[in-house]
């Protein structure tokens, strides 16, 4: 019984909107696949000629009756089934074009992580093209939560076991080189997102040395509170030379508080 030859599919109406990277990347699987399938053929014996291989029918299996099962003797003279397996279509390759370089490559880090078409030799070349983590975008190209993750498109990024602990959650690494575009598409220009930075860090510097101050005020507070005590003792008082005001009458006077006694002397 003879096969047809595998057809490769046509796009269909969702393959043809995705983004040329995915399409080509969906046709080399295809390919590879392909490839794989001729090599697995390639190694098999042809027994009755190029491109066919002899499957021979098992034989059939009758109760005797008896409790046991035989083979059926007419199964050795049945013909032998033939499938032919002719080897697909050899298609070419449908190679990308490395927008930094210009040169064809097949596959790339970038190119199956985040969708961009770059070779792997100019990725390690490039500091645009590191990775960096979600905190940092947030504090340095200021963006949100809902730019990384709700702004179309949304921002690819993989996961990585957290170098600190490895308890707390995966980090979410970001390529640099959407995270500073899609930074761009918010604040219009560099220098927008450079006066913005700037404005915000001056915001935080004024609410740090406010709270700096209340505690150098609170602190003074305390230190004098510390030193200053109550005098909790009486006053006793210092009279000055008594003076006799009439007849067996005297006077005495404080040189501080001014308090004055009146006696008399018999």
């Amino acid at each position: 019984m003879e096969s047809e030859p595998p057809v490769v599919d046509a796009p269909t109406e969702e393959e043809k909107v995705l983004p040329a990277a995915v399409r080509a990347k969906i046709e080399r699987n295809r390919q590879r696949a392909l490839m794989l399938r001729q090599a697995r053929l390639a190694s098999r014996p042809y027994p009755t000629g190029e491109g066919i291989s002899a499957i021979k029918a098992h034989a059939k299996v009758v109760d005797s009756g008896g409790g046991f099962f035989i083979e059926e003797e007419e199964a050795e003279e049945k013909s032998v089934e033939n499938v032919i397996h002719q080897p697909g279509p050899v298609l070419e390759f449908d190679y990308l074009i490395c927008e930094e370089c210009g040169k064809e490559y097949m596959d790339s880090y970038l190119s199956n992580h985040f969708d961009l078409s770059v070779c792997d030799n100019c990725r390690d070349t490039e500091e645009k093209h590191k990775l960096i983590t979600r905190t940092e975008a947030k504090q340095e190209y200021l963006l949100k939560d809902c730019d990384l993750d709700k702004r179309e498109p949304v921002l690819k990024y993989i996961l990585r076991k957290n170098p600190h602990n490895s308890h707390w959650g995966d980090m979410k690494l970001y390529l640099k080189l959407q995270v500073i575009k899609r930074s761009l598409e918010i604040w219009g220009t560099e220098e927008a997102l450079e006066d913005a930075k700037e404005n915000r860090q001056q915001n935080r510097d004024k609410i740090n040395q406010k709270k700096l101050d209340k505690k150098v005020k609170e602190l003074r507070r305390a230190v004098r509170s510390s030193l200053w005590k109550k005098d909790t003792s009486g006053h006793q008082h210092e009279y000055g030379p008594e003076e006799n005001i009439e007849e067996d009458m005297y006077r005495k006077k404080c040189i501080t508080c001014g308090h004055e006694l009146n006696y008399e002397k018999m």
